[in-house]
C-alpha cells in the first residue's frame, strides 16, 4: 500500500505544484527519488509529528495542499490535538495519511498498533475518514482525498495486501463497494482485513452459507443507504474490523440502524475493548486475536447458531 500511495501522490504532485509531501522520517527510496525530482514540494520533519501537522495547517492557509504521511499511531494519537484544532477546527485542506493500520506493525506491539483511530478521529467535525483495503483502492482514495476540499484522514495497511480491484477502480467519499452476493447474511468490513474476510466467506460457502461482503472504505461519511439496503435484505449483519469494536465501523453501522429504527441483529467483530495481544507476523497476530479467516468463520457460525457439518 505504501508504494501505491507514493505512486498516486507522485502523479498528483507532478500535475499540481501546490501539493506538498510532508514526511516524518518515514519515507522510502521512492520518497527520496521524489524529493530529488521535486525538492520544493517535499519536506521531512523528523520525528516531530505534532509540528508536522501544525505546519501542514499553516501551509494550507497559504494555498498549499499538504499530504502528511507517517505512522498512523503517531498521527492519530500523538498529533490528535493538532489535527483537531489546527486542521479540522480551521477546516484546512490537509490530507493526513497514516500507515500501519490495525496490527500492521505486528512485531512492535500495541504502542505501534492503530486500533482506536476511527473512534477518535471520526468524532472530529469536518474530518473525512477513508480506509482502503487494497493497493488500487489506495490510489483511488488518494485521488478522492485530493479532489475533496477539506481535511481527510486515510488509513493504510502495509503488509502486502491482496488485490481485489482493477486499476480503474473508483472510490468516492461516502461510498462503499459490494464484492460478493449472498443469501444468508451481510458482512461489512474495512481496510486490509478484507483479505481475511474474503477467505472466511469462501469457507462459509463450502457449508452452503453465503455472505454478501461490503467493503466500507469510507468510514466517515458512511454509506448509510448501503447499510439500510442490506438491513432490508438480510436478517443478520456482521461488521469486521482490525480495530476496537467500540467507536469503529461496527459502532458506525449500529448508529445508522438505531437512528433509522431498524431492528436487525448485528455482530461486531474486532478487538473487544482490548489491546491486541502477541507478536509475530500479521497473520499470526490476527490468529492470536481471533481476526484470521478461520476465527471469523467460527464467530459467524456461532452468531447464526449453526455449525458446519
Amino acid at each position: 500500500m505504501q508504494i501505491a500511495y507514493i505512486k498516486a501522490l507522485y502523479e498528483i504532485m507532478k500535475s499540481d505544484s501546490s501539493v506538498v509531501s510532508l514526511l516524518s522520517d518515514s519515507g522510502t527510496d521512492y520518497d527520496a527519488m521524489m524529493m530529488e525530482e521535486m525538492p520544493d514540494q517535499c519536506y521531512n520533519f523528523g520525528i516531530a509529528e505534532q509540528n508536522q501537522v501544525a505546519i501542514a495547517a499553516g501551509m494550507a492557509m497559504c494555498g498549499k495542499t499538504p499530504f502528511v504521511y507517517t505512522s498512523g499511531a503517531f498521527l492519530a494519537y500523538r498529533s490528535y490535538e493538532f489535527i483537531r484544532n489546527d486542521v479540522c477546527y480551521q477546516n484546512q485542506n490537509v490530507k493526513i495519511v497514516g500507515m500501519g493500520s490495525g496490527t500492521s506493525w505486528h512485531t512492535l506491539g500495541p504502542s505501534h498498533h492503530t486500533t482506536e483511530d476511527f473512534a477518535g478521529l471520526r468524532a472530529i467535525p469536518n474530518l473525512v475518514v477513508l480506509s482502503p483495503a487494497t493497493p488500487f483502492q489506495v490510489e483511488a482514495c488518494i485521488r478522492a482525498a485530493y479532489q475533496h476540499k477539506g481535511p481527510v484522514y486515510v488509513r493504510l495497511g502495509m503488509s502486502g495486501e491482496r488485490e481485489f480491484y482493477s486499476r480503474e477502480h473508483i472510490a468516492r467519499i461516502g461510498g462503499s463497494h459490494q464484492l460478493t452476493d449472498g443469501k444468508n447474511l451481510a458482512v461489512f468490513c474495512t481496510g486490509s482485513i478484507l483479505s481475511e474476510v474474503m477467505e472466511a466467506q469462501e469457507l462459509l460457502k463450502k457449508d452452503d452459507c453465503h455472505a454478501a461482503v461490503y467493503d466500507m472504505y469510507s468510514i466517515k461519511p458512511l454509506d448509510r443507504q448501503q447499510v439500510l439496503k442490506a438491513a432490508e435484505n438480510y436478517k443478520n449483519l456482521v461488521t469486521i474490523e482490525e480495530h476496537n469494536i467500540i467507536g469503529g465501523l461496527g459502532s458506525a453501522v449500529a448508529e445508522v440502524l438505531t437512528e433509522e429504527g431498524v431492528g436487525v441483529p448485528v455482530l461486531r467483530i474486532g478487538l473487544n475493548d482490548a489491546f491486541a495481544i502477541g507478536y509475530g507476523t500479521q497473520k499470526e497476530v490476527r490468529q492470536m486475536n481471533g481476526l484470521d479467516a478461520g476465527s471469523l468463520r467460527n464467530r459467524i457460525y456461532d452468531f447464526l447458531a449453526r455449525k458446519p457439518a
